[in-house]
C-alpha cells in the first residue's frame, strides 16, 4: 500500500472452484498494538479464521509509531477498502458484504471508520470515490473507543503528536468514536470483558450506547473473566500462556460469524 512497504493488505482469496463463480463476503483484520505496533496475533491467524468458514481475508497492517499521526491509519484502511471494491469482480468480493474487523487499537481504527467514512477531507486525501471506504458491517473486540476515560492519554499522544506534530484543537473529541455515531454507522458486533485492565469495558458501553441512541443495530457480548489481548483466546494464539485461553470467550468467532450472516442477509434484501 505503500512505496516502501511499510503499509500493506495481505489478501486470503478462495479462487472459484467446480464452476462456483459466487461471490463471497469478505472481513478486513485491523490488528491492534496501540498504535506503536503490531499485534501478530491479532493478525493473520483471526483472517485464517474467518477464511476456514468461507470469508475473503484480508489484514492491514497500516502505520504505526512516529507515522500513526491522524489522520493516516484513517486513510489507509480507506484506500483497503477501495481497493478491495475496485478488485472486487476479478477477486470474487461481494462489495456489499465487506465487515471490517478491529480489535483492541485496530478496533479504534475500525470504530474511526465506521464513524468517519463520510468525511469529505480523508476521502479526498485517499483519492476515492465517495462511500468507497464504507464498511457493511464493524466486528470490535475490546475496542479503545473513548479518550474521555482517562486511561488512554498515550494514545492521543501517539497517534495526534507523532513525528512532532501537535494536536488538532479538537482532537479529543474526532478520536472518541461514541460521539461520531449517527445514522450513517454500519451495523457493530462488540465484545470485551469485565476484567479487561488495560483497555476498560466501558469502552465497549459508551459505544453500545451511542449506537443504541442513533438506532443503529448491534450485538454486544461482555465475558466476565479474561485479560486484554485474548485475540481467538485459544491454543492458536495464546502462545502458551494460560491466561490467553478462554473457552467462553473464544465463541466470539462463531458468534460473530452467525452475526456477519444475519446482517448480510439483511443487505441482500435491501440490495433486492
Amino acid at each position: 500500500m505503500t512505496d516502501d512497504h511499510r503499509v500493506s493488505l495481505t489478501a486470503y482469496l478462495y479462487e472459484s472452484f467446480s464452476g462456483n463463480t459466487e461471490a463471497r463476503a469478505a472481513v478486513v483484520v485491523l490488528p491492534g498494538g496501540g498504535y506503536r505496533s503490531i499485534s501478530e496475533s491479532e493478525a493473520d491467524p483471526i483472517a485464517l479464521s474467518y477464511l476456514s468458514r468461507g470469508y475473503h481475508a484480508f489484514v492491514l497492517r497500516y502505520s504505526i509509531g512516529e507515522f500513526a499521526a491522524f489522520p493516516a491509519p484513517l486513510i489507509e484502511v480507506s484506500r483497503a477498502l477501495s481497493t478491495i471494491r475496485r478488485n472486487g469482480a476479478s477477486w470474487g468480493v461481494d462489495v456489499n458484504r465487506i465487515a471490517v474487523c478491529g480489535l483492541s487499537a485496530g478496533g479504534h481504527l475500525a470504530a474511526s471508520l465506521g464513524t468517519m467514512w463520510q468525511d469529505k477531507e480523508i476521502a479526498a486525501a485517499a483519492g476515492i470515490d465517495s462511500g468507497e471506504n464504507r464498511p457493511n458491517a464493524l466486528i470490535l473486540g475490546y475496542p479503545v473507543i473513548t479518550c474521555s476515560l482517562g486511561q488512554h492519554s498515550p494514545l492521543n499522544k501517539m497517534w495526534t503528536q507523532a513525528a512532532g506534530k501537535p494536536p488538532l484543537p479538537d482532537m479529543q473529541s474526532r478520536l472518541s468514536c461514541e460521539l461520531l455515531v449517527d445514522g450513517h454507522t454500519p451495523p457493530c458486533f462488540i465484545f470485551h470483558t469485565f476484567a479487561d485492565q488495560v483497555v476498560p469495558v466501558q469502552h465497549a458501553l459508551l459505544f453500545s450506547t451511542a449506537l443504541a441512541d442513533h438506532q443503529v443495530p448491534f450485538e454486544l457480548h461482555v465475558y466476565q473473566d479474561g485479560p486484554h489481548g485474548l485475540s481467538l483466546a485459544n491454543a492458536v494464539t495464546a502462545g502458551g500462556k494460560v491466561q490467553y485461553m478462554n473457552e467462553t470467550v473464544a465463541q466470539w468467532m462463531e458468534q460473530s460469524c452467525r452475526w456477519l450472516q444475519s446482517v448480510f442477509k439483511d443487505n441482500d434484501q435491501v440490495n433486492d
